[in-house]
């Protein structure tokens, strides 16, 4: 089935939002603790690369990719890592960065592992806030855009691996 794709966000409003978030990050982090940025794979890539050279503070750099297991009619609770931190969290100011967060469950079960592993600070930036359909009690501190309804992809989100690589962020239907 064809896809159509309808303009949501361009390029140049995600490029003009990068630079405020990432002036809003480093004047909330300061002082001598390490920053460690934590990129949520597959989809924040592009998200991170931007954001954390408009940081302007020294920082590390990790990644973490989730993966749930369960059957197609249900959302599992199953979470597990496929890929974990190579680093130590451990005393330092934590920032995950992630494509989106929507119902809040893996961003949820992410958190609970790294405060498992005594960060001194734990925030979340996200390209997209979908706050609406949040079911776990999960804070976006710092948020790209708010969306409340919608299936978007581009600049990294995709669509059964598709459309990540585009600049703007678009909104998907199905073409009649």
């Amino acid at each position: 089935m064809a896809h159509k794709l309808t303009p949501f966000i361009t390029a140049e409003q995600i490029a003009q939002r990068n630079t405020e978030l990432g002036r809003e990050v480093t004047a909330s982090y300061s002082g001598e603790t390490p920053l460690v940025c934590i990129c949520v794979l597959k989809g924040a890539f592009l998200f991170f690369a931007d954001i954390i050279r408009r940081i302007d503070r020294e920082i590390e750099i990790d990644f973490v990719r989730l993966a749930s297991y369960g059957s197609a009619t249900s959302r599992s609770e199953d979470i597990v890592f496929s890929k974990d931190l190579e680093i130590s969290i451990e005393g330092k100011d934590v920032l995950v960065i992630e494509d989106i967060v929507d119902t809040g469950h893996s961003m949820d079960f992410l958190l609970h592992v790294l405060r498992r592993r005594n960060p001194k600070s734990l925030k979340i930036c996200a390209l997209i806030d979908k706050h609406e359909r949040r079911e776990k009690a999960v804070t976006v501190d710092f948020a790209g855009f708010k969306l409340s309804d919608g299936f978007i992809v581009g600049y990294g989100l995709d669509y059964d691996e598709r459309y990540r690589e585009l600049g703007g962020i678009f909104e998907l239907s199905n073409e009649s």
